[in-house]
């Protein structure tokens, strides 16, 4: 063989090796998988509730189905931990980063950094009060005013007939978070038309069962007269129910107790009387993150805002559903 022809040979091999390189999805242009996989980086907030617990176990069993790679990190109610796991996200290059922030300020050096590298963000079940919008590209999740609100428009037609004061105690969520401030605020705006609703206490339980226990207890000892508990979610709401039965007093009667976020051990103690009307706050979000990280990576525009359908529940309806409740 010539000088000519072996240098022809070689050439040609080299260009079927370079060509094998650049097909097999080891890698691209930056840096990213290029396999087509999907690769979500998500950060929780914990495991503070049965409401928490359910919302993972849906994100979890979603990618498995939809066949998403899922990093998964549990913050344990700490912002420095999901901050931390973001920065972890870009450092593997995830395709798409998602979490429900812990609270809602804190978050934009974080989130530019993963702007800067081209990673999209979108926000689940909590919101960030940010003033650059374009650090996320979209939020899924409820409507926490409106939460709020309707546990304060039942309130008032519940006590539309009573003339003296209605003493109410407030279990706030965790201090600074999205569901914790506009569920407070939202509940503020559907009473305040009524001089005779007055907030004598509130204090957060950190949305978790003892310390809704806690918080309630101290609330029985510093208030001569309760009629009625608000909790920003059931799990405060149940650890409460212990305290006013281990005080002697009937939760439901003898304090009249509305509640968020609907899970089924909240249905057990609506269908027992304990609990007198429950706002939906629907957890199985799972479906719906996985087909809108998809549509962002594929370049598609997505909505802003994508709110999730939720209803209201008396003690019967709860009753009534309870034995097909999901979480």
């Amino acid at each position: 063989m010539s000088k000519r022809a072996v240098a022809a040979a070689a050439l040609a091999g080299a260009l079927v090796l370079g060509l094998t390189a650049c097909s097999s999805g080891s890698g691209s242009a930056d840096g990213k998988k290029s396999d087509g996989k999907l690769t979500i980086g998500f950060a929780q907030v914990g495991a503070e509730s049965g409401w928490r617990t359910a919302n993972t176990k849906s994100i979890q069993d979603a990618a498995k189905k939809a066949g998403v790679t899922l990093k998964f990190s549990d913050a344990q109610q700490k912002q420095e931990n999901q901050i931390k796991a973001i920065r972890s996200f870009i450092q593997q290059k995830v395709d798409v980063i998602a979490f429900s922030p812990v609270v809602e300020s804190g978050w934009d050096t974080v989130l530019k950094e993963a702007k800067n590298a081209h990673i999209p963000v979108i926000l689940t079940d909590r919101a960030v009060d940010s003033k650059d919008e374009s650090l996320y590209v979209s939020f899924l999740g409820s409507d926490f005013v409106e939460e709020g609100k309707k546990a304060g428009d039942w309130l008032v037609k519940e006590y539309a007939a009573a003339s003296g004061d209605v003493n109410i105690v407030q279990l706030e969520g965790t201090t600074g978070s999205a569901p914790a401030n506009d569920r407070k605020s939202g509940f503020a705006d559907a009473i305040k038309g009524d001089p005779k609703f007055k907030v004598v206490a509130s204090q957060t339980g950190d949305f978790t069962r003892a310390k809704g226990k806690e918080v309630m207890q101290a609330f029985l000892k510093s208030q001569p007269k309760i009629d009625v508990l608000y909790a920003h979610n059931d799990d405060m709401a149940l650890g409460a129910i212990q305290a006013i039965e281990e005080a002697g007093k009937k939760p439901g009667t003898d304090i009249k107790i509305v509640s968020v976020d609907g899970v089924k051990d909240a249905f057990t103690a609506m269908s027992q009387g304990k609990i007198n009307f429950d706002v939906e706050c629907n957890p199985l979000l799972g479906d719906q993150l996985m087909e809108l990280a998809k549509k962002v990576k594929a370049g598609e525009s997505v909505e802003r805002r994508i709110k999730t359908e939720e209803g209201t529940f008396t003690p019967e309806q709860a009753t009534a559903a309870l034995p097909n409740r999901q979480y």
